[in-house]
């Protein structure tokens, strides 16, 4: 059975990785880990629906509701 991930594994992770994309690449996938990172945050925390119709438009359709009822 699968334990918690020990200090002895994760140095031996960072050792395959390391072997397996070098080190001048390393840092460009720590980099773009983290936008991907930021941005998944930054998309969860937005609103779902945003109301891109220009303002003034909004003023105008405003003002006829009001003055209609």
């Amino acid at each position: 059975m699968l334990g918690p991930i020990g200090p002895t594994e994760i140095i031996l992770i960072l050792v395959v990785v390391l072997l397996l994309f070098g080190s001048k690449k390393l840092p460009e996938i720590g980099a773009g880990l983290g936008r991907a990172i930021r941005n998944f945050r930054r998309a969860t925390t937005e609103p779902t629906e945003v109301d891109i119709t220009p303002k003034a438009e909004k003023e105008a359709a405003n003002s006829g509701k009001e003055h209609k009822a």
